[in-house]
């Protein structure tokens, strides 16, 4: 297998740039991939997380009344 000089370019062009954090890489999938319909269910597990994370505090009482 012979070495692609541009090969080697892109590699090292990739290993300098900046990282990208995971809801970046996500909303890229969902742009490029056109799949709109993860984006409610995604949205609705986060709340639903968020309350579970709320009803460990003292504000348990007011995030149970919400149901």
């Amino acid at each position: 297998m012979a070495d692609d000089p541009k090969q080697d370019q892109d590699f090292s062009d990739q290993l300098g740039a900046q990282k990208t954090g995971f809801f970046a890489e996500f909303w890229a999938y969902l742009r490029h991939s056109k799949k709109w319909w993860m984006l409610p269910i995604l949205v609705v597990l986060l709340i639903l997380g968020t309350f579970v994370l709320l009803s460990s505090t003292g504000l348990g009482p007011f995030v149970y009344a919400l149901f």
